[in-house]
C-alpha cells in the first residue's frame, strides 16, 4: 500500500481551533485540519507553511509538534504530522475549502471530521487545552 506524507496545522485562536470543510477530491465535505503533502527536500515545518499560504492564503507561525497520525485508508497509508500553529495576521480565504468553523474543546466534535483527522481530535482533547 502506497504511504502518502502529509502535515496538518492545528491552528489556534483564543481556545479555538480552526476546522476546515474539505472542498474537493474523494473526501470532500468532511472535516479536516488544513495542510497537504510533503514535497521532496521540505521539511514538515516548512511544508505546513506553504501548504497553509495555498490553501488558506495565510500566514503561520508553527509553535509546536503535537501528534503523528497513522491511519490506512482503503487505497493508501496515511501519515501525518500535525502542528500548533497560529495566524500571524488574523485573515484568511478558503482556495479549497467549502467552510471554516473555529471550535473551542466543547463543541470540537460538532463537525464530521475525517477518519485521521478524529486520531488527532483524540489528541486534542488529550492534551486538554488549545
Amino acid at each position: 500500500m502506497k504511504t502518502i506524507d502529509v502535515v496538518a496545522a492545528i491552528i489556534v485562536k483564543d481556545s479555538e481551533i480552526l476546522a476546515t470543510q474539505r472542498g474537493y477530491g474523494e473526501f470532500e465535505g468532511g472535516w479536516e485540519f488544513p495542510g497537504g503533502k510533503v514535497e521532496e527536500g521540505e521539511t514538515p515545518e516548512q511544508a505546513i507553511v506553504r501548504e497553509i499560504h495555498e490553501e488558506l492564503n495565510a500566514k503561520i507561525a508553527v509553535k509546536d509538534f503535537l501528534v503523528q497520525v497513522e491511519h490506512d485508508y482503503p487505497t493508501f497509508h496515511l501519515s501525518m504530522k500535525c502542528f500548533i500553529c497560529t495566524l500571524t495576521d488574523p485573515t484568511f480565504q478558503l482556495l479549497e475549502h467549502h467552510a471554516a468553523k473555529w471550535l473551542d474543546l466543547q463543541h470540537i466534535d460538532s463537525v464530521d471530521w475525517l477518519p485521521a483527522d478524529i486520531k488527532v481530535v483524540n489528541a486534542i482533547k488529550e492534551r486538554g487545552e488549545l
